[in-house]
């Protein structure tokens, strides 16, 4: 059964009342909240996602509720509550649903030490991954949502979780966060993409979700093996090329880019060491993207031979 099968009014009735449980990768999600941008969100861009019955097991309980005081009724905002706690200050009410994007991020990030999570986006074809760690402003989310597009499998845009057990990287496949110039790019590049209400003036700038097409979702419980570690930097104007990068320069850089390295301590490292020890690691400098994906598509081939 998934979100799809619930009318307007049965989701918002829910919503509003014991929360919606969502399943997303290897968590579930109760959600509530009485802002209807809220669950209109959730009906576009989860849809095809599963409905988890309200008496199961939530490993995150979250609430996005109205602000309080005279912010109820003067410049609206919306809060994220969890555990009884706002830990973000509250945003404007029109915000409300890349902040819950940015509150599932924090749920993960801040608890789910099972896994080594790193800030990347996370492709597979044939069964390897390509984990893209950049910081904001490198066009990660930007290619990542191109080459879902051309036969890569998403596994996560913004986290990649990382096996303690075996290295294998467990999906997450959530919406696709893309901002500012990005949107009108993938837009053109792949038409039949599904874009939530673009929301402008963020910290971000604009932000719009792009939906995750359905034959991801089927696949949400396949892992996938470490093949590339790509550090991807977008140029105006660059010739795509790949750059070889070292595994001990590759390995410092994912530790920066990693929420609970140091948390995990021993474990943490051995994971990483293991991950990079399995991995071509490379720097990608790119503008064109039919060009990315021509390259992307060119390092499956040797495996295929």
């Amino acid at each position: 059964m998934t979100l799809s099968t619930l009318t307007k009014d049965d989701l918002d009735r829910r919503i509003g009342g014991k929360g919606v449980s969502l399943q997303t990768g290897p968590f579930v999600f109760r959600i509530r909240s009485n802002i209807p941008s809220i669950a209109r969100g959730l009906q576009l861009l989860y849809a095809d996602y599963p409905l988890i019955p309200d008496d199961e097991f939530a490993d995150f309980d979250m609430r996005m509720e109205r602000g309080v005081g005279v912010h109820r009724w003067v410049h609206p905002q919306v809060r994220f509550v969890c555990d009884g706690g706002s830990p973000f200050k509250p945003l404007p009410i029109s915000h409300s649903c890349p902040l819950l994007e940015w509150a599932m991020n924090w749920c993960i990030s801040t608890q789910a030490h099972q896994y080594l999570m790193l800030h990347a986006a996370v492709i597979e074809r044939d069964g390897h991954a390509a984990i893209l760690p950049a910081p904001p402003g490198s066009g990660k989310s930007t290619l990542c949502a191109a080459l879902i597009h051309r036969g890569w499998r998403l596994l996560s845009d913004e986290m990649a979780l990382i096996s303690t057990v075996d290295t294998d990287i467990v999906p997450l496949c959530r919406p696709v966060s893309l901002k500012n110039e990005s949107l009108d790019i993938i837009r053109d590049f792949a038409p039949s993409a599904v874009f939530s209400e673009i929301v402008p003036d963020t910290s971000k700038g604009s932000v719009g979700l792009m939906k995750v097409d359905k034959h991801h979702l089927d696949r949400v419980k396949s892992t996938a093996r470490p093949g590339w570690v790509i550090f991807p930097k977008y140029r105006l104007g660059a010739t795509a090329r790949l750059a070889p990068r070292s595994r001990a320069d590759s390995m410092l850089e994912l530790g920066r880019n990693a929420f609970n390295y140091g948390l995990l301590g021993a474990l943490g490292f051995h994971t990483l060491a293991d991950v990079v020890d399995q991995s071509d690691c490379y720097d990608f400098e790119y503008s064109a993207l039919d060009d990315a994906v021509r390259i992307f598509d060119a390092l499956v081939a040797p495996q295929r031979s």
